[in-house]
């Protein structure tokens, strides 16, 4: 093997082609080549072993095909799923990814950005834990472009990418409705300056108010990450006002509710029903199957990444929105209501 570094111009030359349209073949700019030039270019490409000096592209161009990604929980399912729609996306696009886990703490996602800025990235994909909106607008209006996911915030002012969740509570509510459960409990965290917990609320109180039931605060549940659920739910179960059905609003909080009910021998779907939003990994295997509202992690990663690469390549600083339909995955864990005397 050669031992001096091969050039652009070495390419250009075994594939008999000039530097131009090496270079705009190597940027991904070849819709205009033809077949055979594309083949003898990747051929030379591949009997080099050429590597682009990316580090020099990136002080010519000022861009380094480089994308930063700000991530909650990157262990988590949805995260997970949603890095690979991301990753597969901007592999086809000729982009790397910078991962950065936030663990939800605002200190750690501002260093996050503000190092990605520092590395020069072409624009930033994160899914919030909502501190930081001024920060995050200042960047995506004046740095590199930002795409939000997963989570909407009432302050978000960048384009972003999240599960239809109005819809899909509303249809997942009317299907406990229609197995004739009136006193649903919805199990969330507080949503009162996040849109898509919001969102999800709403559709609850939509479905409610088609069929001319009312939505009973007693039966709104809370739940956070640090302290858990605010009340017992098996307690629920013996007060004057129980719950026929449980709508949980996530993985972590339909996990707690389960735990509590199967401690105390409470039979699902027997005693009560249980529906989740967002599916659990192998709920199919579960000795109840779980009913879920299953988002699409995956698409949400891929049309963030769609998303961000256009901004990138019109350079305009327009905003859009874009909403991913959810799927009701019916399974075992919900059956018609039973009697609401007390267990």
């Amino acid at each position: 093997m050669n031992k001096n570094k091969v050039r652009l111009v070495d390419v250009a030359t075994k594939a008999g082609v000039s530097k131009s349209t090496a270079s705009q073949f190597l940027n991904g700019r070849f819709d205009f080549m033809s077949l055979d030039t594309r083949l003898r270019l990747q051929k030379a490409v591949e009997e080099l072993n050429y590597v682009p000096n990316n580090i020099a592209r990136s002080l010519k161009t000022n861009k380094t095909r480089t994308l930063g990604v700000i991530v909650r929980d990157i262990a988590s399912y949805y995260t997970s799923q949603a890095i690979r729609g991301m990753d597969d996306y901007c592999k086809k696009h000729g982009y790397d990814l910078f991962i950065y886990n936030s663990d939800f703490d605002p200190a750690t996602e501002k260093s996050a950005l503000t190092t990605l800025c520092q590395l020069n990235v072409d624009g930033v994909i994160i899914a919030s834990c909502g501190n930081n909106a001024k920060l995050i607008e200042d960047i995506s209006n004046n740095t590199v472009p930002v795409v939000q996911f997963q989570l909407e915030h009432d302050d978000c002012d960048t384009g972003i990418v999240v599960a239809d969740y109005k819809r899909s509570s509303f249809e997942a509510t009317e299907y406990l409705i229609e197995l004739g459960h009136k006193n649903i409990c919805f199990v969330t965290q507080q949503f009162e300056t996040v849109k898509s917990r919001h969102e999800k609320y709403q559709g609850f109180v939509d479905a409610h108010n088609k069929h001319n039931l009312p939505v009973k605060e007693e039966l709104i549940l809370h739940w956070s990450r640090t302290e858990g659920l605010a009340a017992s739910p098996v307690e629920l179960l013996k007060s004057e006002l129980a719950p026929t059905a449980f709508f949980t609003q996530q993985i972590a909080i339909t996990v707690d509710v389960l735990k509590a009910l199967e401690q105390a021998n409470i039979n699902i779907p027997g005693d009560v029903s249980l529906l989740g939003f967002e599916e659990i990994p192998m709920a199919e295997f579960f000795r109840v199957p779980v009913t879920v509202v299953r988002q699409q992690p995956y698409e949400i990663g891929s049309e963030a990444a769609s998303m961000l690469l256009n901004k990138i390549k019109s350079g305009k600083a327009f905003n859009t929105r874009t909403l991913v339909p959810c799927e009701l995955v019916l399974r075992e864990s919900c059956s018609t209501a039973k009697s609401t005397e007390k267990l």
